[in-house]
């Protein structure tokens, strides 16, 4: 997973192309953030869409993009770390503004919102919220990055990318391997590490107590790994489905970390598309520590 390190220096942000269906690119156009956006949504089936989350969060679609950076959350050091490399560009996959409509008249008032809302307005960044669209692309560009970035692309359904049947191994090997692809300290997890796991169900992100639930139910699969859950949903459903066969297993990476190979997806897919504009991947990182 790419990282940001101290002296703002672009190698270590900046991650080797993987395949997309790229358009030809423009070199030497001027582009602006309304036409990148644009750009990645003309590949998208059924786009653009009526009903969607993924709006300006921030600036104007008109702003000429003099560099872009791609991140899960638009956090104001992510937002200051782009000011400082000359990026205007923010390509987000999840809210800016604590909520998932980013709505923000019940944060009039909040210290936070306005210094946030501030910091965009003097850093003269546009945010572009990039969660319907870049799910809906075929394939998935989020769940392509994860794959990518846990080697198991070979192990993928091609119908149901989600399902990963590989060779049997041990839970607590697999719980290794995640934390080492993903850059993850710790998990949350219910199972045996001395298990044998062979199919697995992949949902990063939050897809809901509901969706995981039924993935466990009609895709039986012998672990199942998740961005976030609902601790009172899934993981009660774990726990009973282990008491009826001993064989369910779950893995929590936490939201951010689990689906911020998306976002280094996303950087890969406009680069070949984008040629003289510097796209960059700044990771967001997890919000939470381990006391």
């Amino acid at each position: 997973m790419g990282t940001f390190l101290g002296g703002l220096t672009l190698t270590s942000l900046v991650s080797s192309s993987q395949e997309a269906c790229a358009l030809p690119g423009q070199k030497g156009k001027d582009w602006t953030v309304q036409e990148v956006i644009d750009l990645f949504t003309a590949t998208v089936p059924g786009a653009p869409f009526k009903q969607t989350v993924d709006t300006l969060k921030a600036g104007e679609g008109s702003q000429r993009v003099t560099g872009i950076v791609t991140t899960m959350f638009a956090t104001c050091d992510v937002i200051t770390q782009a000011s400082k490399l000359g990026a205007n560009f923010i390509i987000a996959h999840e809210p800016t503004f604590y909520n998932h409509l980013d709505e923000t008249e019940w944060l009039a008032n909040s210290d936070v919102y306005k210094y946030k809302r501030a910091l965009l307005k003097e850093s003269n960044i546009a945010v572009w919220r990039c969660h319907d669209y870049v799910h809906a692309h075929r394939p998935d560009g989020v769940l392509s990055g994860v794959l990518k970035q846990m080697d198991w692309e070979k192990y993928s359904d091609t119908a149901t990318p989600q399902i990963i049947n590989m060779p049997a191994t041990k839970l607590g090997d697999i719980i290794e391997d995640v934390k080492k692809k993903l850059g993850i300290a710790q998990v949350r997890m219910i199972g045996d590490p001395a298990q044998s796991i062979k199919k697995i169900a992949l949902l990063p992100g939050a897809a809901g107590g509901r969706t995981q639930i039924n993935v466990m139910q009609n895709a039986k699969p012998d672990l199942l790994i998740v961005g976030e859950l609902s601790e009172w949903e899934t993981a009660e459903y774990i726990r009973d489905a282990r008491y009826l066969d001993g064989r369910a297993a779950l893995i929590v990476l936490g939201h951010a970390l689990s689906e911020e190979p998306g976002s280094e997806w996303m950087m890969n897919f406009l680069k070949p598309q984008l040629q003289g504009i510097t796209i960059m991947h700044i990771p967001a990182k997890n919000p939470l520590q381990f006391a």
